[in-house]
């Protein structure tokens, strides 16, 4: 079964260093064949007999943390998940670079929030992912910076559309 691996906050202002050689073998060294990573953001996809995706970002987690002292959070989507989130999609997507899927460790409390709370900002919710539009960029966002993994009660990870949407090729 193919899968991807999405780390959180590596490679980000000179913290959570990871090389992508690291993660392509620390993935091997579990026992995962025909690894791939995409960027230096830690976006790797590949293959594995495993069957729990939430036990193979345990375990990833657990050796990057053994092996390279890097305690980040992993989350790992088969590739039909992966492109369900794509197609699943509602919202329109004007420029791949500033449209982002957020993938979420469960379903995100939303009851703080309203749709148009944050225009020109939109967002929506769908399965494990949050789609947001922020056409000013994502550094500088009023709507990413209320909508925390505190506020949501889930961890998530942001990827651009266009990162998704090339990892979905990838798979």
């Amino acid at each position: 079964m193919r899968y991807v691996a999405l780390i959180r906050g590596i490679n980000v202002g000179g913290r959570a260093k990871l090389p992508m050689a690291d993660l392509r073998s620390a993935l091997a060294g579990l026992g995962h064949t025909a690894v791939k990573t995409h960027l230096n953001s830690g976006n790797a996809v590949f293959t594995s007999a495993q069957r729990n995706p939430e036990k193979i970002a345990a375990d990833l987690a657990r050796a990057l943390d053994t092996e390279l002292g890097l305690r980040v959070a992993v989350l790992v989507r088969t590739a039909d998940e992966l492109r369900s989130a794509v197609e699943a999609n509602p919202l329109p997507v004007p420029d791949g670079s500033r449209f982002f899927a957020v993938f979420l460790t469960g379903e995100p409390d939303l009851s703080a929030f309203t749709p148009g709370q944050f225009e020109p900002e939109v967002f929506a919710a769908g399965d494990r992912v949050m789609y947001y539009w922020c056409p000013g960029g994502l550094r500088d966002s009023p709507m990413l910076k209320a909508m925390t993994d505190k506020k949501l009660q889930v961890t998530g990870t942001a990827r651009n559309w266009n990162t998704v949407t090339r990892i979905a090729e990838l798979l």
